[in-house]
């Protein structure tokens, strides 16, 4: 089971429904606020930190970069660009472990980072 936990700025609890119904009972989905999930990453206590902010990158994944580091953490999408499935899957290959996006690339982002990370 992947421990995935949700922070960022925007729409917490959509983004947690979103996951627990892609990934079923392969996901274990807590919300939390930004440092507690991101601690909860440092600390071996969740595999995963899925975030949304108005630009994807600076309330979804401030906390993560400053507690996790630059090289854990990716912007998947932001307004007007959203990576390629291709980008999102290399980013999760070189290790990549919080993920933040804009809330309404949400429905489009975390099936592909999903999809990955259960294979």
């Amino acid at each position: 089971m992947i421990r995935i936990v949700v922070g960022g700025q925007i729409d917490k609890e959509r983004i947690s429904h979103i996951i627990k119904d892609l990934g079923g009972d392969k996901v274990e989905v807590k919300v939390m606020s930004d440092i507690e999930a991101a601690m909860a990453i440092k600390t071996n206590q969740a595999d995963y930190y899925f975030g949304a902010c108005n630009t994807g990158g600076g309330g979804a994944l401030a906390i993560a970069i400053a507690i996790l580091g630059y090289n854990n953490c990716v912007t998947i999408s932001m307004p007007g660009n959203i990576k390629s499935n291709k980008e999102i899957e290399d980013e999760i290959d070189k290790g990549k472990k919080a993920f933040g996006f804009t809330p309404q690339h949400a429905e489009q982002v975390i099936p592909v980072v999903l999809n990955k990370l259960l294979k």
